[in-house]
Formats: C-alpha cells, sequence, structure tokens
C-alpha cells in the first residue's frame, strides 16, 4: 500500500514550444504515455511566459516560431537566474551541423532533429533528468 505521501509526488513537467499544433499534441501525448506531465505552448514568447510560472524540468523548443522564435527564447531562459536549471532540448526539422552549433551557443543542452523518434525523445529527457 502507497504510504501517505505518495498522492504528492508530481511527475516531472516538460514544456513543448511549437507553432504547429499537431506536433505539440502528438509530443504531449507520449510524454504523458511515459509518466511526464506537459503544458504546451505555440511560439517563444508565450514558452518563456510559461516557464516562468511553471519552471518546467525540461523545455522541448522548436527553432522556428512566429515572434520570439526558439533561439531568442533560449538566450532568454538562459539569461533569466530562476531558470538557469531548466534543461532545453532544441528539436527541429533544421538538422545541419551549423544549427547544431547555434543552438549549442544559445544554451541548448540537447539537439534532436525532427522526426524524432518518441522513444528517443523519452530517453534524451530522462538523460537530461539524471543527476550529474
Amino acid at each position: 500500500m502507497p504510504g501517505p505521501l505518495s498522492r504528492d509526488i508530481k511527475p516531472p513537467l516538460i514544456l513543448v514550444a511549437d507553432d504547429n499544433l499537431d506536433a505539440r499534441e502528438m509530443y504531449c501525448m507520449y510524454l504523458r504515455h511515459e509518466g511526464f506531465d506537459c503544458i504546451e505552448a505555440e511560439n517563444g514568447a508565450e514558452a518563456l511566459r510559461l516557464a516562468r510560472e511553471y519552471r518546467p524540468v525540461v523545455v522541448l523548443m522548436d527553432a522556428t516560431m512566429p515572434g520570439v522564435d526558439g533561439w531568442q527564447a533560449i538566450e532568454q531562459i538562459r539569461a533569466e537566474p530562476d531558470l538557469r536549471g531548466t534543461a532545453v532540448v532544441m528539436l527541429t526539422a533544421h538538422a545541419f551541423d551549423e544549427h547544431r552549433r547555434r543552438a549549442e551557443s544559445v544554451g541548448a543542452d540537447a539537439f534532436l532533429a525532427k522526426p524524432v523518434l518518441p522513444d528517443e525523445l523519452a530517453r534524451r529527457i530522462r538523460q537530461l533528468l539524471r543527476p550529474a
């Protein structure tokens, strides 16, 4: 029988930022199936607002979005002291080495090219959540 505190344990919260509704829904559906909680943002500005409000453990960030794009959003996340511990994964269709280097330069912890298999996504998130 679970202890009295077990119902207070919350799954890790992942923020999925992508301007494509289908992509957001697909990733969140899979992440929930894998035991994560998930919130969605349709652009970088909304991702920043939600990251500040909910403090997700991981942000999956698309690169190309209207307004504040993923590159800018990652730079802003990295500039905020309260969000510096948040892991950020650049999840994008821009799959060239120059995009990987740019993601690293703005502070992404990982880079995954779309389409990414759900198992690979969950594996990378779990790697980021392991203590160093």
